[in-house]
């Protein structure tokens, strides 16, 4: 999982298993950032939908938005913050970045170290090359 800034700058990254829901990482990943200020608001997709996170994130002070589940009862936000998803392609297109170096796309390292250091290489140099 990655945090990125508005532009589209990795800021921080937590690897894991692929059996854990996406939604149980959201805070271990903000915790891994390299900045010291917590992000104001993190746009994610429906995955991230679900009550425990919604309560956590406000309890750390960060805005989540998230588009609702089809049978998600009660709604924790209106329409007005969700047109701030649309700028969700930033997310998207950061991970295509990362995708783009042969080593991550497919995982040739058993230890989980070395697959790290080749993913914190591989944001290095996305955000050398934004500089």
């Amino acid at each position: 999982m990655v945090l990125v800034d508005g532009q589209g700058l990795p800021l921080g990254m937590h690897l894991s298993s692929a059996s854990p829901s996406e939604g149980r990482l959201a805070e271990a990943t903000v915790k891994a950032r390299v900045t010291r200020r917590k992000p104001a608001r993190i746009i994610a997709d429906k995955g991230y939908d679900w009550r425990a996170l919604w309560l956590r994130m406000r309890q750390l002070g960060i805005d989540l938005i998230v588009p609702h589940r089809k049978n998600t009862k009660n709604t924790y936000q209106d329409g007005r913050k969700l047109r701030r998803y649309r700028r969700r392609w930033i997310i998207e297109r950061t991970n295509a970045w990362l995708f783009n170096f042969r080593r991550l796309t497919v995982r040739y390292e058993r230890k989980v170290e070395l697959f790290q250091a080749f993913v914190h290489m591989a944001c290095s140099l996305i955000a050398l090359r934004r500089f």
